[in-house]
């Protein structure tokens, strides 16, 4: 299955839609504005929460919780490393590898890729190519993009202003 990800640039909270390689709109994404931490809403077509994603808080190191049906069904945390950028995901037992700064990188699992993620370039604000290999895991892996792509931007913005 393959998704695209286009986020618009100078938005006041996220909102963005995820394609189909048809260009149609398969899943809305919004963040809440007024939220201590993180909150996204991943939406069908119809408009149903299939995701919720929520960055725990008084952590040291970003964590968020991915959630399906009111249902905790991952943890993904950025580790702290040095050089580069490394995360763990709890629940299903991901890896990811690959070089994450480039947007350039894999999810897999015991048996394999579970999710190829590439960065389209030359494209105005952050457009990402999605393979994701097995439909069961679309939404997990779809999540866990979402959030490496939140701490990623995060990182930048926060090195940008001089903090």
């Amino acid at each position: 299955m393959n998704y695209y990800i286009k986020q618009k640039l100078f938005s006041w909270k996220d909102k963005f839609m995820v394609k189909n390689s048809l260009g149609q709109d398969v899943y809305s994404v919004e963040g809440e504005l007024l939220s201590w931490g993180k909150k996204l809403h991943v939406k069908d077509k119809n408009g149903k929460e299939v995701l919720y994603i929520e960055q725990q808080l008084w952590k040291f190191l970003p964590t968020y919780s991915l959630c399906i049906d009111g249902k905790e069904q991952a943890k993904i945390s950025k580790d702290f490393t040095f050089f580069k950028p490394s995360y763990t995901i709890e629940g299903p037992s991901w890896q990811v590898e690959g070089s994450i700064w480039e947007h350039n990188y894999q999810i897999v699992n015991n048996q394999g890729i579970v999710a190829d993620i590439s960065k389209e370039w030359l494209t105005w604000g952050d457009s990402y190519a999605l393979d994701i290999k097995d439909e069961s895991h679309a939404l997990l892996a779809l999540g866990a993009i979402i959030v490496i792509d939140c701490v990623m931007s995060s990182q930048q913005s926060t090195a940008n202003s001089g903090l």
